[in-house]
């Protein structure tokens, strides 16, 4: 069975949206590089993930906004080749950017669990708070990768659903903390 992994960038107040720029939405987009000292380690989650990554799984709009920018990047040449899941009930495969390895569409939730279901290494997800909420809520999602802004933003896009669900517990696997306030977590999901 694949693991299906989040990871991403969060406020200390649980918001994922607009880290990287104003652009992505939120009025303090850009809150991961503004305002903070850069110390390297505290990315070196990043780095970390490229050796577990066998896929990559994306929402409509987290992909929308990715393709046009990742397939070019020297920041994430490694991930040029490997297989994309788009997750949409919208988007066709005309919409679908050349030149950045197999893009598969997933249709639905129980798309996604028989994709789980099928061999090969992990899926991480990148961006796509509305996915990963929806994810969460259906248990599909086995582990967390965080890093952790000292920064509260209020409204914005939230990793975890609101709905009235069964308690979830995770297990810490690992955790550091930085100069800069930054925490790394990364948890595994109990199922």
């Amino acid at each position: 069975m694949r693991r299906l992994v989040y990871t991403g960038f969060m406020s200390l107040d649980g918001v994922v949206d607009s880290p990287g720029g104003p652009g992505e939405g939120h009025r303090s987009g850009g809150w991961v590089v503004n305002d903070l000292t850069f110390v390297p380690e505290a990315w070196s989650l990043k780095g970390e993930e490229l050796a577990d990554t066998t896929a990559l799984m994306f929402g409509r709009r987290s992909y929308e906004a990715f393709a046009p920018v990742w397939p070019g990047s020297a920041d994430h040449a490694d991930y040029k080749e490997l297989p994309k899941y788009v997750v949409s009930t919208t988007l066709s495969d005309d919409a679908l950017v050349d030149g950045w390895g197999p893009t598969t569409i997933l249709r639905s939730t129980e798309d996604i669990a028989a994709l789980k279901q099928s061999q090969g290494g992990a899926i991480f997800i990148h961006g796509s708070a509305e996915l990963a909420a929806r994810l969460s809520d259906a248990g599909l999602i086995d582990q967390y990768n965080l890093l952790v802004f000292p920064v509260l933003l209020g409204a914005g896009k939230s990793l975890f659903g609101r709905a009235d669900r069964d308690k979830q517990l995770l297990t810490l696997r690992e955790s550091e903390s930085y100069s800069n306030g930054i925490l790394k977590l990364v948890y595994d999901v109990r199922h």
